[in-house]
């Protein structure tokens, strides 16, 4: 579990994108700040994973595939927008953002991450795959798996935010490593959408 959560950590999506937009143009406790509201946003996760969500989702199977099409659409999205001629990296600051207010930095932090279908077919499909029913008590054994992908998702993004200052400002005085920064970030995301349109059809399972 931890070695899916470090592939998928340090593969740009939503999260990434905003925590280092904030980093880099308003600074490390502007990123830090929103990442607590990441963190909130995982434990809501993992605790509606484990109450019941992903029996909605068998329930009601156009519901999920719909959910990993707009997943998959949002990231090929995100690839164009990086690949694109005239496009931003990822470590490219955001001149046209306002400065926000701690309790506003959460709040979005804490709703791009709600919104961000990485996560939520992280906690719907892939976790439950390492729960074994023989071991007995799977809810506890999702909530331990879910602790699991936190500690994880936090540690690299929380490294992501103290150094992406200082990524951008090597980027910025060397223009040819910016463009491959980002046709890499871009290549990353196609690939992600990709991945994820191929498993479009399937549905959840519990």
């Amino acid at each position: 579990m931890a070695l899916v959560e470090l592939g998928m950590a340090l593969t740009p999506g939503p999260n990434m994108v905003y925590l280092v937009s904030r980093s880099v143009s308003q600074g490390r406790t502007a990123g830090l700040v929103s990442l607590i509201g990441t963190a909130v946003g995982f434990l809501v996760y993992m605790t509606l994973a484990n109450v019941g969500l992903a029996v909605v989702f068998v329930a009601v199977p156009w519901l999920y595939i719909g959910f990993k099409a707009a997943g998959a659409a949002y990231l090929a999205f995100l690839a164009w927008q990086a690949l694109r001629q005239g496009g931003r990296g990822l470590f490219e600051p955001r001149s046209n953002l306002q400065r926000d207010s701690h309790w506003r930095l959460l709040r979005m932090g804490l709703i791009t991450n709600l919104l961000n279908p990485k996560v939520a077919i992280l906690y719907l499909a892939l976790i439950p795959q390492f729960i074994d029913p023989a071991r007995g008590h799977t809810t506890a054994q999702g909530f331990t798996l879910g602790a699991i992908q936190i500690a994880v998702g936090l540690t690299v993004n929380a490294l992501i935010v103290l150094a992406a200052g200082s990524i951008a400002g090597l980027l910025k005085s060397r223009p040819a490593w910016a463009k491959w920064q980002r046709w890499t970030t871009g290549s990353l995301l196609g690939v992600v959408a990709i991945a994820l349109a191929r498993e479009v059809p399937a549905r959840a399972r519990v």
